[in-house]
């Protein structure tokens, strides 16, 4: 079910209903008659294909499945904010958000440019902002515009964890989950906890969009992601929770016959800056650790002539060379076993990173996506 196929105004008077328990002030809410509200909860049980209430002389009296919708309703409408936006004005406005030109757009939607045009034009003049200005010969969305798509792609995300409930309430397992995988966890985190949910729940979708954390925090923010793994900040940014969930220890790792892999596992901080280093850029948890390995050490840190956060780059640059890096043992457990690469020691001093999980600091998790979470944890 696509969640802008519900109108707005129904599912503000279904959330009416549910506080008052009365037709006639959710008609008063919404400015509708009070058939014209009847109407429109008897489209939206089409829709959901449940009952929402039970009719009573005294009044109506909500379900379950009305107090799981009016939750996730009342939050996705207060992210809309607007009474008069439609279902296609938003789904238009989207579009071109995704796509970045209203021919592209066009083509993604089947919709012809002027009827995108014209909705989100529509948009505007109902919203009493600009969300698109010219750039060039292209277009691009308004400091307004970009505050407007994150909130209606909350909106939407929302919904759709209202609809994967109401199936849920059913007894029906429906539903994605979109996870962010940054380095580490994918590793054996991510895949060992992906195949033992999806045994357990073979009718739930899972999406995994790789990335580092740059990459990832902002679709994360957008409701575009559902949860972020990976290397937690030393600080959360604005809007993000995080989730512990074991602390790592990264190791000095190198070619099998790298020049410092005859040492024994006895590293000199003299012999570390000898050597070239490949590290993330900065900013990045791994490379702060870099960084304080050589502080813990009282060594000025060298020169980095090459950021890389991508494992299989890295590991083929360390095999060719005297490179050296920082990474976990799970990252390159392969290649160590193999005999490609070597541990060529500890990192000195207690120095370590967290791995977790972040969310949205407001996100309500479905049931199975906190039995998801849940299975994450037991990972450790």
């Amino acid at each position: 079910m696509d969640p802008l196929d519900f109108n707005s105004r129904h599912l503000r008077a279904m959330v009416a209903i549910v506080a008052s328990g009365r037709v006639s002030s959710a008609a008063r809410a919404v400015n509708l008659t009070q058939p014209a509200v009847t109407q429109g909860l008897a489209k939206l049980e089409a829709q959901i294909g449940m009952a929402l209430f039970h009719r009573r002389p005294d009044g109506m009296v909500a379900t379950d499945a009305a107090h799981i919708l009016a939750r996730r309703a009342e939050a996705a409408l207060r992210r809309i904010g607007n009474r008069h936006a439609t279902g296609a004005q938003i789904r238009a406005f989207l579009a071109l958000a995704d796509a970045g030109g209203y021919a592209t757009a066009a083509t993604a939607t089947g919709l012809s440019e002027a009827s995108l045009h014209r909705a989100v034009g529509d948009l505007s003049v109902n919203l009493g902002q600009r969300l698109v200005e010219r750039r060039g010969r292209g277009i691009a969305l308004t400091a307004r515009g970009m505050v407007v798509a994150r909130n209606f792609r909350l909106a939407l995300a929302e919904l759709r964890s209202g609809i994967a409930e109401l199936a849920a309430l059913h007894g029906r397992e429906v539903g994605r989950i979109v996870i962010g995988a940054m380095p580490l966890s994918r590793a054996r985190l991510l895949p060992r906890a992906i195949s033992l949910f999806h045994a357990r729940h073979p009718q739930v979708d899972l999406t995994i969009v790789e990335g580092s954390h740059a990459e990832l925090v902002g679709p994360l923010r957008d409701g575009e992601i559902d949860l972020l793994v990976g290397a937690l900040r030393a600080d959360a940014p604005d809007g993000i929770a995080q989730q512990p969930l074991f602390d790592d220890r990264p190791i000095i790792i190198g070619r099998a016959d790298h020049p410092l892999a005859a040492n024994g596992g006895t590293i000199d901080a003299g012999d570390l800056v000898s050597y070239p280093w490949i590290v993330p850029a900065p900013g990045t948890p791994l490379r702060t650790l870099w960084a304080s390995m050589f502080a813990t050490a009282g060594v000025a840190p060298p020169h980095v002539p090459i950021e890389c956060g991508s494992v299989i780059m890295v590991r083929q640059i360390l095999i060719d060379s005297d490179f050296l890096t920082l990474l976990s043992t799970d990252q390159v457990r392969v290649e160590l076993e193999a005999g490609w690469l070597a541990a060529i020691g500890d990192v000195p001093g207690d120095i370590g990173r967290t791995i977790g999980i972040s969310t949205r600091d407001d996100w309500r998790p479905t049931t199975l996506q906190q039995r998801f979470i849940e299975t994450l944890a037991r990972q450790e």
